[in-house]
């Protein structure tokens, strides 16, 4: 690998696009690949096991795409990989947190509220953060079945969508959190439905700019980041179908630059 290798993105499917955007944004001239396995997605209710065995899979592909970075944009990945990601493949692996420091630092009514898959919360990495970050805070970390299904097929606004947000905001809203921490890479596309429904007194916390602002430091670190200054070509592959893919990454990637129609050789990876 060199400095004008490619940084890699990986998710269960679109939500990774929030941290790409945010990637290419700080960095642009980076060439990124983005890989969404759509076809298992959610990732959320699988288990510890095959989504070990998945994220090994992706990540052993990337890396004979030339990948000098690896970037698990996949809250549900990182709880459940993400160590075992780094033991296997010898590469800076940078993974998702809930952003649980900065909530405990920022709240003033001492509560906070997190969304999240029940993979995410059932992880070690969960656990650390609390014993960590959340001392005489109350965390209250909220399952939101569904939310990553009504993303994926471009429901971010609706009766449907608000409703179910509804459901799991309310309980937070009642108990008074003042921070409402997105621990799914997901729901950043829902950030102007949210912000509605808890109105101005509650700050939502997105982790996808410290996550590129990390990549970037981890690069800088290793002598790996690009001369350029922009022009950054982007690859995409999913393992679903690649037109619905292709019209979703239009919708959610808000990025300038030469970007290719997502393409994925079926029987190519063994996941």
């Amino acid at each position: 690998m060199n400095r004008e290798s490619p940084v890699a993105v990986f998710d269960s499917g679109v939500g990774g696009l929030s941290v790409f955007r945010e990637i290419v944004r700080l960095l642009p001239g980076e060439d990124v690949l983005y890989f969404a396995d759509t076809t298992h997605c959610p990732y959320g209710s699988r288990s510890l096991e095959e989504i070990q065995r998945l994220s090994s899979g992706i990540a052993e592909f990337l890396i004979e795409q030339g990948a000098k970075i690896l970037v698990v944009a996949c809250n549900t990945a990182s709880a459940a990989a993400l160590q075992y990601l780094r033991g296997r493949f010898d590469l800076s692996i940078v993974g998702m947190e809930p952003a649980v420091k900065p909530a405990a630092e920022r709240t003033k009514s001492g509560v906070i509220g997190v969304l999240a898959t029940s993979a995410t919360f059932q992880g070690e990495l969960f656990s650390s953060l609390l014993d960590r970050y959340a001392q005489g805070v109350k965390v209250i970390p909220q399952i939101c079945p569904g939310l990553v299904e009504q993303v994926e097929g471009g429901n971010l606004v609706g009766a449907e969508t608000e409703s179910m947000l509804r459901q799991y905001l309310d309980p937070l809203l009642a108990q008074g959190a003042d921070q409402l921490v997105l621990g799914c890479t997901h729901y950043p596309f829902l950030i102007p439905t949210i912000q509605r429904i808890v109105g101005d007194g509650v700050q939502i916390i997105d982790p996808s700019p410290a996550v590129a602002r990390r990549t970037k430091q981890v690069l800088e670190e290793r002598g790996l980041l690009n001369p350029r200054r922009e022009g950054g070509r982007y690859t995409f592959y999913t393992t679903g179908d690649g037109d619905i893919f292709d019209g979703m990454l239009k919708r959610l990637a808000s990025v300038e630059g030469p970007v290719k129609k997502p393409c994925w050789e079926r029987g190519r990876l063994e996941i």
